[in-house]
């Protein structure tokens, strides 16, 4: 499309539609952004009160347009501090992203969730595949969205991450100086656990080759096939042997947290191939050159506990802070509001934005 177009629609019943820079002609995208769909979306959180929530559209450098919802505190008046929020990995924005964008709309803050290139209602093909360089991109085109929207201040945005997510947004503010605050919640560094194994077990090449070796078959067969085969995401049922983070996995993901358009869903998942792209694409090069505030929450009994700890001795300045939430598992920080420590979250952004 040689001229990109800008539409301002009021969707009745549902709120507003803002299209920013929308390029993307795809009939699944048009219907996304429909007033019907959003009008039947099923959200895994109840809106709060005082918040109302829009849907948004705009596109990244790789020319992707990317759906999201817009979070706006009622009778909010003036230039407001904006946060983007990505995450949990495989979920979709009426789920985790949603719930966070949601609370911090409720304490105040103008806020975007957002669904990833070829994932959710968000375009790009194929589907469910991942990129963190892309990903990494789609973060930025979400603080380009807000830094250009009538109601940001342009210089007082942030960005959450959640699990693979909050990896992703240290990488963005790594790279983008126009985030000034980032909160990585229940971080996953992608890179690090799939070239390296959980606990970094598999750390060597002779385990690396093997991995390699599998999936560079399996893009033969992809490509012979015509489409990426996937990997089948979480299994419909437990069978009680899996590991206990598995099971905490499931129950978020298949049972509370379930969405329609989730990759994880059964019968989904990512493509196999995936993986490759995440061994040779190491994010936090340059995460010690992060000089904006940024906060790091963790689970006291998260299994991935030690992607944060590690990544927290990297960072520089007297402005990074690690916080451990006692007692909490990995997906506590997904929706569990006795566990999110959302005032502590709120003072951090209230502090740094401001």
């Amino acid at each position: 499309m040689k001229k990109l177009l800008r539409y301002v629609l009021t969707v009745v019943a549902a709120g507003n539609l803002v299209l920013a820079a929308f390029a993307d002609s795809s009939k699944a995208v048009k219907k996304a952004l429909s007033a019907k769909a959003m009008k039947n979306d099923r959200y895994t959180f109840e809106l709060a009160e005082n918040v109302v929530r829009e849907r948004v559209a705009f596109h990244n450098r790789f020319g992707i347009t990317l759906v999201g919802d817009l979070y706006t505190p009622k009778n909010s008046a003036g230039k407001m501090p904006g946060i983007v929020v990505g995450g949990s990995y495989g979920s979709v924005k009426e789920q985790v992203a949603g719930f966070y964008a949601n609370q911090m709309a409720s304490r105040g803050f103008l806020t975007l969730a957002f669904d990833p290139s070829f994932t959710g209602d968000s375009g790009g093909e194929a589907r469910n595949v991942t990129s963190l360089d892309i990903n990494t991109e789609d973060f930025c085109a979400a603080v380009d969205f807000l830094s250009t929207y009538g109601g940001v201040d342009p210089e007082k945005i942030g960005a959450i991450g959640i699990c693979g997510w909050g990896g992703i947004a240290l990488n963005a503010a790594s790279i983008d100086t126009r985030i000034k605050a980032t909160a990585a919640i229940t971080m996953y560094d992608m890179h690090r656990v799939m070239a390296n194994g959980y606990n970094d077990v598999n750390d060597n090449a002779e385990a690396r080759k093997k991995t390699k070796e599998t999936l560079s078959a399996q893009r033969t067969k992809d490509y012979l096939a015509g489409k990426p085969e996937l990997n089948g995401g979480r299994a419909a049922k437990l069978t009680g042997n899996e590991p206990q983070f598995q099971k905490e996995y499931w129950d978020y993901y298949i049972q509370r947290g379930y969405h329609k358009n989730s990759v994880n869903n059964p019968g989904q998942g990512w493509a196999k191939t995936w993986v490759l792209g995440m061994i040779n694409t190491p994010i936090l090069a340059y995460v010690d050159e992060i000089e904006a505030p940024v906060l790091l929450v963790h689970g006291e009994n998260a299994h991935s506990r030690y992607f944060s700890e590690d990544v927290f001795k990297r960072l520089k300045g007297d402005n990074k802070e690690l916080y451990i939430v006692p007692g909490a598992v990995h997906t506590d920080l997904y929706d569990n509001l006795e566990k999110i420590p959302f005032e502590k979250i709120t003072d951090f952004f209230k502090t740094n934005l401001k």
